[in-house]
């Protein structure tokens, strides 16, 4: 009876079975008025629900466990095929982050005897020259190991976004310097792939000391590797352990890399333009640039463009197969000198086959280099008016207008009147097409005279003669009593820097007491000053339409109906292509018109990088960041101020904006990049879609770049609108209840009517408007909604959109070691004691 009962299924209801109408809450129509609106009308009944055929529980769990079993043997698959005879070799960079601690030493033990390894090929990466190919027959797979300076930032961020395995070199009793910090939180920050903790001298230290220094170097390796162990190297052994946990740990997968196809470059030649082919060849002029190394992360299509870091964007002409230099098949392998495990490039192969090509560039189907929307000056000139503005111009001069004129006028002499309200109207049109720069020009200008007076000391004025005297003799103990430690300090000091500097902090202190607080000039009229700022009623409500008035650089921009659409398609599309240079194949491409200066890169010992870019990657728009103050900089970087970008594979220079990050349709700017808060920078830069760390770097006068702030790529929306706020303020002269009688906030009567429908509201918390102007010297009756304060302030905010500026520039200087200039500062502080 109860095997009857398992077997016996439930009842599950049709398609066609019977639908009640379910109860309506509140006023709704009766079935006599709907009879009577449809008329006998029968709408025509479609057969919507779907017979859905449930699994039974085994079912259900066996296409679980089939999921769960696809996707395993995929990871397992993808973290095979690296280092193997299918994928690309495992590229391992070694970096130092100690200046006590030479990388070069790693290298020797790696490509020791012992390791059972063969170094396949010397100088393995173009540039690089302690760089090389190691072939481990023994685990089946092959690395290529690059030893990287970290004194060259920019080249080590490079490096870390291509590197499947990052080394890091330790000290064996401090870890890592404050610099090896630094280049840990640029690294951190644009994303970490796989690493190991290297540290060499463990062997050196007695018995006794060894288990607590180790232990005391887990504590320091703690705070920003909790999770990674730690492998002493003093021997060989050593260096096959650390050899096969490189070869077998888990690969770290980064977002930006891994739906791009990239590569590093092993080999590079240079060919120079011919006469015919238009820009002449030479160390100045273009030629075709051949890149030869592995591809990673996805299939490289030759119609996409591809970026050269730190040089631009380029168009392939056409993709060849040579010969792979580095196979894994050692059966042919012979070494070059007795005795030791080198072998030479060409070894394994018995003739050098021809160069295939694999395929060529498509004129019609590559993709332009276009980055910027073609503008039409002539776009906004009317030649002739069409049909449609003829008959609204024929039907606006049919209305009749009512004016007030003088009694006898006649019509003729009425039609000559001009209205107060046009004259007022064609000077706002003039005043109106000034441009925005002048305008943020006008704004620093006033701005700095504000606080040159601000920040005159009280007391300053005349001095006697007699503390003139004093203070001439202090001066010249002063100077008697230097030493030559003095005038060491003294010139290692920038004057001009200093006194940049104490003006940006004046700024940024004057702003952070007073936010927004701006004073009215006495020789321009306010409604002059601010001709271009609005109030409004709120600021979350009030309407700001983000087409109105926009500039003229918003022509040379591209933009999407929708952002996030468009990114989800490209890289749904990039992850399902399948055609190209597939993942692991030795490619030779041909990339055309490429300057010298990144032939002469190369040849000065920087790594090339080069990566593809997907889809309208390109074109210029004006690109989000959302991004944190690094907490090792205090220095005030002020808006529009020319910062050094690194964003996902790109690196460029430009002057953004700073913005609140907020969920509303408006956002306030920042004058300053705060410390304590998330804040969006916005710039006008080449479209990249998400995700992408980012790092903003600002370069000082000694040539040096400091870390400003990390964060990543927000989004890509040109509609974003950002309000500059000013507040003006008054002070209450007489106060009546309500009734409070403002002066100091304006000069004149013209300005107080001008400004009249704008609200006011006082740092105490209390709302009101002007009522009136009082005389000629800028008195105004204000009411308020409650008692006011004799101590309190009256302020007036008004708000303009404001705008990057255009100042893209993917050329960035190189920074200067901040390791030879921090020892140079430490060398003098120790001769000054």
């Amino acid at each position: 009876m109860a095997a009857n009962e398992e077997k016996q299924q439930s009842h599950r209801p049709g398609i066609y079975k019977q639908k009640n109408k379910g109860h309506k809450h509140g006023k709704h129509r009766t079935k006599g008025e709907i009879e009577r609106e449809n008329k006998g009308r029968v709408s025509v009944t479609a057969l919507t629900k779907k017979q859905r055929k449930e699994q039974k529980r085994m079912d259900r769990r066996h296409k679980a466990n089939q999921l769960r079993r696809n996707k395993k043997d995929m990871v397992l698959t993808e973290k095979r095929r690296l280092g193997s005879r299918d994928g690309p070799p495992h590229l391992v960079a070694v970096v130092s982050l100690h200046t006590g601690v030479d990388a070069g030493t790693v290298t020797k033990l790696l490509r020791g005897e012992g390791t059972g390894g063969v170094v396949h090929q010397e100088r393995c990466i173009s540039g690089v020259a302690d760089s090389f190919g190691l072939l481990l027959p023994r685990f089946k797979q092959r690395f290529i190991f690059l030893s990287h300076s970290t004194a060259d930032i920019h080249s080590l961020l490079d490096v870390a976004k291509i590197a499947d395995s990052l080394v890091f070199v330790l000290d064996s009793t401090e870890g890592w310097d404050s610099y090896g910090d630094y280049c840990l939180s640029g690294l951190f920050a644009q994303g970490l792939p796989s690493h190991a903790l290297v540290c060499q001298g463990l062997s050196d230290i007695p018995v006794k000391k060894k288990v607590e220094s180790r232990r005391a170097l887990s504590k320091i390796t703690e705070i920003r590797f909790p999770d990674a162990r730690l492998f002493p190297l003093d021997s060989e052994q050593d260096a096959t352990l650390l050899l096969r946990h490189l070869g077998t740990q888990r690969q770290r997968k980064l977002g930006f890399r891994s739906r791009r196809s990239h590569l590093v470059a092993q080999q590079v030649t240079f060919t120079p333009n011919g006469p015919a082919e238009g820009t002449g060849g030479g160390p100045t002029g273009l030629g075709t640039l051949c890149v030869s190394g592995y591809v990673r992360g996805r299939p490289l299509q030759v119609d996409r463009l591809v970026h050269i870091s730190g040089h631009g964007d380029f168009q392939l002409s056409q993709i060849d197969a040579p010969s792979d230099p580095l196979p894994l098949n050692l059966t042919t392998a012979r070494p070059t000198k007795p005795g030791k495990g080198d072998v030479d490039m060409l070894d394994g192969v018995e003739d050098e086959a021809p160069v295939r090509v694999l395929m060529k560039a498509d004129p019609s189907c590559r993709e332009s280099l276009q980055a910027e929307a073609e503008v039409d000056p002539m776009d906004g000139e009317q030649t002739w008016p069409t049909e449609t503005e003829l008959l609204e111009a024929e039907e606006a001069r049919k209305i009749k207008r009512v004016m007030k004129v003088p009694k006898g006028t006649s019509d003729y002499q009425a039609s000559w009147i001009v209205d107060e309200d046009e004259e007022n109207g064609e000077v706002d049109d003039e005043s109106s097409e000034e441009d925005d720069d002048d305008d943020d020009m006008l704004d620093e200008a006033m701005d700095g005279e504000d606080e040159d007076n601000i920040s005159q000391e009280p007391g300053s004025g005349c001095v006697s003669e007699e503390e003139e005297e004093e203070e001439e003799e202090v001066e010249e103990l002063c100077s008697t009593e230097r030493t030559g430690t003095d005038v060491r300090y003294d010139e290692h000091i920038d004057e001009a820097a200093e006194v940049e500097g104490l003006k940006r902090y004046r700024e940024a202190r004057a702003n952070e007491m007073f936010p927004d607080e701006v004073d009215t000039p006495l020789d321009v009229a306010a409604r002059i000053r601010f001709q271009r700022y609005r109030g409004l009623k709120s600021f979350r409500a009030s309407p700001w339409d983000p087409m109105e008035n926009l500039p003229l650089n918003y022509s040379r921009i591209f933009q999407f109906q929708s952002f996030e659409r468009t990114r989800r398609r490209v890289l749904a599309e990039a992850a399902a292509e399948e055609e190209g240079a597939m993942v692991g194949w030795y490619v030779t491409l041909h990339i055309i018109n490429v300057p010298f200066s990144v032939m002469e890169s190369v040849q000065s010992g920087r790594p090339l990088m080069m990566v593809s870019l997907l889809p309208h990657e390109q074109k210029m728009s004006v690109m989000h960041l959302l991004v944190r103050r690094h907490p090792s900089n205090t220095e005030p970087i002020k808006s529009k101020e020319e910062l050094v970008l690194h964003c996902g594979f790109r690196r460029f220079r430009a002057s953004p904006i700073f913005s609140q990050h907020t969920s509303a349709d408006k956002h306030k700017m920042e004058r300053f990049l705060r410390p304590d808060a998330p804040t969006v920078v916005s710039v006008y830069a080449p479209i990249t879609f998400p995700p992408a760390g980012v790092l903003l770097f600002k370069q000082r006068n000694d040539g040096v770049q400091d870390l400003v702030a990390t964060g990543s790529l927000l989004s890509c929306d040109p509609q974003r609108v950002v309000l500059k706020r000013i507040v003006l303020s008054g002070h209450p002269f007489k106060i009546n209840r309500r009734s409070a009688v403002v002066r100091y906030m304006f000069f004149n009567r013209d300005d107080i009517m001008w400004f009249k429908p704008v609200e006011l509201r006082t740092k105490w918390g209390r709302r009101g408007h002007i009522k009136e102007a009082l005389g000629t010297h800028g008195h105004m009756k204000c009411v308020f909604d409650n008692q006011m304060r004799s101590q309190d302030t009256v302020l007036m905010n008004l708000y303009k959109r404001v705008y990057p500026r255009w100042t893209y520039d993917p050329y960035v200087p190189l920074s200067l070691p901040w390791v030879k200039r921090e020892a140079t500062v430490e060398m003098d502080d120790l001769d000054m004691e």
